[in-house]
């Protein structure tokens, strides 16, 4: 089972990462001013991941294709990793979709 991990950057700022159940990073978050903040981009994630629509597929400059995973608002929550090819990206895609709505909270700032 997946997992949303918060941490806390050295400038202060808070952040989570959905982890599949294998430990592996399959979503990382924006920066946030506080830690509510990335809970409820957490709740957001949960919501939003099950709508296929809401994933933004991309290719980066050097030819990696990735994602960004937006809110109803068009406002990213989300990033993923950069993949070697485009089924690996629709794969990392299906795992946030299987992970993040029941996945459990590590807040590692407390």
């Amino acid at each position: 089972m997946g997992k949303f991990v918060i941490t806390k950057r050295t400038n202060g700022e808070f952040q989570f990462n959905l982890k599949a159940g294998n430990g592996q990073t399959i979503l990382a978050s924006e920066g946030y001013t506080t830690k509510a903040a990335a809970t409820n981009g957490i709740e957001s994630v949960k919501t939003n991941s099950q709508d296929d629509g809401r994933y933004d597929r991309k290719e980066s400059s050097n030819g990696k294709p990735y994602f960004n995973l937006k809110a109803s608002n068009g406002q990213i929550i989300g990033s993923s990793e950069m993949y070697e090819s485009v089924a690996a990206r629709e794969n990392g895609i299906e795992s946030v979709k299987k992970n993040a709505p029941d996945a459990e909270t590590d807040d590692q700032t407390a």
